[in-house]
């Protein structure tokens, strides 16, 4: 039996009260705060770290997934509204790359992490929204089926922020979890997809990585495992140059723990999860300049704040996407935008492609954002509902960024009402989208 300790009673004080509270700070976080208070909404967007961007900044993912689809061979755009005010402050602050295709049948688009974080503040701030950060959250006061109160631990100590809508884009569904909504947690047997630990290398000759280090790395890679000097733990590894010169991205790790996937909902998982991940970034960074052409001279530029989690809970809602429907390109009476990425399962050792093909996108429906049993409540992100593998192409930050958008527009819209999200005039909802320059792909 584990052993307990019993905590007095205690009175826990409002901090903060908002028409719309924000739980998570990434791509899906940061549309929903932004577009909640652009229409109008007292809004304020919690966030555990000191900066925005989720994944995409305290993971160091440096990379926008789905925001664009190869269509009829060429590059084309197709998530828009808020990411296109996001593309153009990371343009003013040359911290944007250029698209770049993938595998030959989709395309991503690389940032530089430091002017993310500053166009974010400059986009959320100038909107309207506050934001409290390094405000962990850690659980719920319900009045029947709906939040009453947000808690939070800081530094001045634990407070309940009220809200009369809540929006949970923690990536782990905590405020779901924590308010009663159904989940679910990986797949078959408990499998859920593997974190990787991002790194960035300076000083790498990019001519020569290009043109004779990067076309052979799979070749440079068994090389060295027969040479017994490495054992890696995935294969199918992404390098790539940044915008800035001589600066390259690392996706190679893949984070097991005695062979089996880590839950990043659990504490100790989640440290053994650090500690693993800078020693195989270690022993990537080691092979990389010691077989590969262009890296001779690198150096560790920086490791990710924290792992990259791609999967822990997502919240069962009377919808679920699964990949058939992404992969079909279907179409929603309640879509909300369209999605381009494809389902991407990272699987042992290796990473597993299904791409859309026909027009290269899906339409992304409004259901997904909609947990069973509480009624203030929506999800965006890679916690939305949606079946494992509709998972593996939704919880990038292109779809994600059309998630949030949705929801925080939905949100301001229920304000003064008692209307509950699942209620919401779909036309409605989307009018003010397409107003607001999202593409429907219509």
């Amino acid at each position: 039996m584990t052993a307990e300790i019993v905590e007095p009673e205690r009175r826990t004080p409002i901090v903060a009260e908002a028409d719309v509270v924000v739980l998570g700070g990434g791509p899906a976080g940061v549309a929903a705060a932004t577009a909640a208070a652009r229409h109008g909404a007292r809004t304020l967007l919690i966030e555990r770290y000191g900066f925005l961007g989720g994944m995409g900044t305290a993971a160091m993912v440096t990379n926008f997934c789905g925001l664009h689809a190869l269509i009829g061979g060429e590059v084309r755009q197709i998530v828009h509204g808020i990411a296109d005010d996001i593309l153009d402050r990371l343009k003013q602050l040359d911290g944007l790359n250029t698209p770049h295709v993938v595998l030959g049948k989709t395309a991503a688009q690389s940032y530089d992490v430091s002017a993310y974080k500053l166009a974010l503040d400059d986009m959320v701030l100038g909107a309207g929204a506050a934001v409290r950060f390094h405000a962990l959250a850690v659980g719920s006061v319900m009045a029947r089926q709906r939040i009453r109160a947000l808690l939070v631990e800081t530094k001045s100590g634990r407070g309940a922020i009220a809200a009369d809508q809540f929006i949970d884009c923690s990536g782990d569904a905590d405020l779901a979890h924590w308010a009663g909504a159904p989940y679910d947690k990986g797949g078959p047997g408990g499998f859920m997809a593997f974190p990787t630990l991002m790194f960035k290398l300076a000083n790498v000759d990019t001519p020569r990585a290009l043109t004779e280090g990067k076309p052979r790395l799979g070749e440079l890679m068994a090389k060295a495992e027969a040479d017994g000097a490495f054992t890696f733990p995935r294969r199918s590894v992404i390098i790539n140059p940044q915008h800035h010169e001589g600066q390259w991205r690392i996706n190679a790790t893949q984070i097991t723990r005695a062979g089996r996937p880590l839950d990043a909902t659990n504490a100790e998982d989640f440290s053994f999860g650090e500690i693993e991940g800078r020693r195989q970034v270690q022993d990537y960074f080691k092979f990389l300049r010691a077989y590969v052409p262009g890296f001779e001279k690198s150096y560790l530029l920086e490791i990710a704040p924290q792992i990259g989690v791609r999967e822990t809970r997502r919240v069962r809602g009377a919808f679920q996407l699964d990949a058939e429907a992404i992969l079909a390109c279907r179409d929603f009476d309640d879509a909300v935008g369209v999605n381009g990425w494809p389902v991407e399962q990272h699987v042992l050792g290796d990473v597993e492609w299904r791409f859309i093909e026909g027009r290269g996108y899906a339409q992304v429906p409004f259901r997904v954002l909609l947990p069973q049993g509480v009624d203030n409540l929506m999800v965006a992100g890679r916690c939305a509902s949606a079946t494992q593998d509709g998972q593996a192409s939704l919880r990038v930050s292109g779809p994600c960024f059309v998630m949030g958008q949705a929801a925080g527009t939905a949100a301001a819209m229920l304000l003064g009402g008692n209307a509950v999200p699942a209620e919401i005039d779909m036309a409605r909802l989307a009018g003010t989208l397409r107003s607001d320059g999202v593409w429907f792909g219509d």
